[in-house]
């Protein structure tokens, strides 16, 4: 399928309520026609796997068609100058997650943005740091509990970010990190304590909301790395 066809698909599924409807959560994006992700999902998949094409319809600067670009693009092929190119796009919450988990965050270069993009000015920018923090912990099997430590001092540095989006992924990161394992948990939950005693309503939401959530009568362990948690 070509670019153009594509844009067609898009011009013809876009729908202004939609756009509105988004906007109320927050979702706001120049040059977007109006269409639920779900939507982009069925025409990834009626495109297929192709990261040239992708490419070029991330590079039309059309929203809905970067949003394709995930879905079709093999993240094994991501390089780390393709990856700061188009976080430095990011416009809102939902093209940042949508990049950043299962695509960004299962990368080769999903540690080293984890570990760098908190340093990021823009909000989305840098909420693109800690949601691969998010899908890192989540979905790296055999990352050691030291690996996935050096998140710590970051979320703890940061804590203190006024921006909304970016409290939310600090808040996400340190949650999915203590459901890697049983230490990890009980790291976090400390971590969540100091992170509450740094003062400030930012920090104060950040540990309060992880610490209800994660005292919850059941928590979901992924017991990663399974080497060492797997064992009964």
């Amino acid at each position: 399928m070509q670019v153009d066809k594509i844009i067609q698909k898009i011009k013809k599924l876009g729908d202004p309520k939609v756009k509105k409807t988004k906007e109320r959560f927050a979702i706001y994006a120049e040059n977007s026609y109006g269409i639920f992700l779900k939507d982009i999902q069925v025409l990834a998949k009626e495109i297929g796997s192709n990261d040239n094409l992708a490419i070029k319809l991330f590079d039309t600067g059309i929203y809905e068609a970067r949003l394709l670009v995930p879905h079709i693009f093999n993240p094994n092929n991501l390089t780390s100058k393709l990856m700061d190119k188009w976080v430095q796009t990011f416009e809102n919450w939902e093209i940042c997650d949508t990049f950043c988990m299962g695509f960004f965050g299962v990368s080769p270069h999903a540690y080293t943005k984890a570990l760098t993009w908190p340093s990021n000015k823009g909000e989305y920018q840098k909420r693109a740091g800690f949601v691969c923090m998010v899908s890192y912990a989540f979905t790296n099997k055999d990352a050691s509990n030291d690996d996935v430590r050096k998140f710590f001092s970051l979320i703890v540095q940061h804590a203190q970010d006024e921006r909304k989006y970016v409290m939310k992924g600090i808040n996400w990161a340190l949650r999915q990190i203590a459901k890697r394992n049983s230490d990890l948990y009980q790291e976090a939950i400390d971590l969540a304590h100091h992170i509450k005693d740094l003062g400030g309503k930012e920090a104060r939401w950040i540990a309060n909301d992880a610490l209800r959530q994660l005292k919850r009568p059941k928590i979901s362990m992924k017991n990663y790395p399974r080497s060492i948690y797997g064992k009964k």
